[in-house]
């Protein structure tokens, strides 16, 4: 379960550490913030680009971005939080340099982002640092996905696919929880997972039980704070809530065998239903169908057995509601013939 902060910190690196701690006690396995190296990653237009709107923390989209941009400091910092708390801090690489940086900070994973699938030097690239990847596939073919695991897996097995939808949020008939199974048949080589982008916590369990073993949601403390992604991330109650159905489905599948447990054992015996005596009978009687009928509790001879019963005779007498057994029944006819 990876908890995707991103940006949501808002610049802050107290409020990222609170972020962690919160992640953690919801039950996420790791954390991931967003790396970019803004100035190298866009175009001067796209970064000197007038961003005047409500979630702006700067007046262009450069100015923004480097707000909300951690460095060395901040990512150490955040190291060193993540071990105490133990949970595992990581980071989308947006381009080679934040690549190369995170490289420096000996990270244990990289996610490359749904963008970035088709940036076959920045795949390899990240490849070659012999660390696990995650790979988003939001706004992509199945000939762009197997294209990335051509590019990846010769040079590093490690990788993770994340079915996912780049919609923000996504609506839940785009999600096509399907293309898991799809991807399990297709990259055998790969961990499958899931990248999720919808309003709620039900679409991950949907997705476990296809076969799901990685979930990324988007993460906050607030959902009504300043910033694109709160309002499609998930609070620290619902990653709770959520990581808590995640455990319980995975208990629940179990291990495919059909088994009795000990709690069914006594509402069986008082539901079921066991081959009781109709009426009194005589010692001596041969039993036909009208002398016996099916009761509750069970316990007895159960039901099934009736045809086994059937013109057997009654060794004593039997009186209305006697459960009926073995020991005061003669052998069957066919036993008797081989003895």
């Amino acid at each position: 379960m990876i908890a995707e902060i991103g940006h949501n910190h808002q610049g802050s690196l107290e409020k990222a550490r609170e972020m962690f701690r919160e992640a953690k006690l919801a039950g996420a396995h790791a954390v991931k913030l967003q790396k970019r190296d803004n100035r190298g990653l866009y175009t001067k237009a796209a970064y000197n680009k007038p961003y005047d709107n409500e979630n702006s923390f700067g007046a262009t989209y450069g100015e923004h971005r480097e707000f909300l941009e951690f460095g060395a400091r901040e990512y150490r910092d955040l190291q060193a939080y993540a071990r105490e708390l133990g949970v595992d801090f990581f980071s989308t690489a947006f381009d080679k340099a934040s690549a190369d940086f995170l490289a420096g900070l000996d990270v244990p994973a990289y996610k490359i982002a749904s963008g970035d699938l088709k940036s076959v030097p920045l795949l390899q690239h990240v490849a070659g640092f012999g660390k696990p990847i995650v790979v988003s596939t939001g706004g992509a073919l199945l000939e762009d996905v197997q294209r990335a695991y051509d590019a990846i897996m010769p040079i590093n097995p490690q990788l993770a696919i994340l079915q996912c939808t780049a919609g923000y949020p996504a609506a839940f008939e785009e999600l096509d929880l399907r293309v898991i199974d799809q991807y399990r048949e297709r990259f055998p080589g790969a961990v499958i997972g899931f990248s999720s982008h919808d309003n709620g916590i039900a679409m991950p369990v949907a997705a476990f039980v296809l076969g799901a073993r990685i979930v990324e949601k988007h993460f906050t403390l607030n959902r009504a704070m300043k910033g694109t992604d709160h309002a499609f991330s998930l609070e620290p109650v619902g990653l709770r809530k959520m990581v808590r159905d995640l455990e319980r489905t995975h208990k629940a599948l179990g291990d495919g065998v059909k088994k009795i447990y000990d709690s069914e054992k006594a509402p069986i015996i008082k539901m079921g239903k066991s081959l009781v005596v109709a009426r009194d009978l005589p010692s001596g009687h041969v039993l036909g169908a009208d002398d016996i009928v099916m009761k509750s509790p069970g316990g007895g001879i159960p039901p099934y057995e009736l045809q086994n019963v059937l013109g057997r005779v009654t060794l004593k007498a039997l009186h209305a509601d006697d459960f009926l057994s073995i020991d005061v029944l003669s052998k069957p006819s066919a036993e008797l013939a081989r003895s």
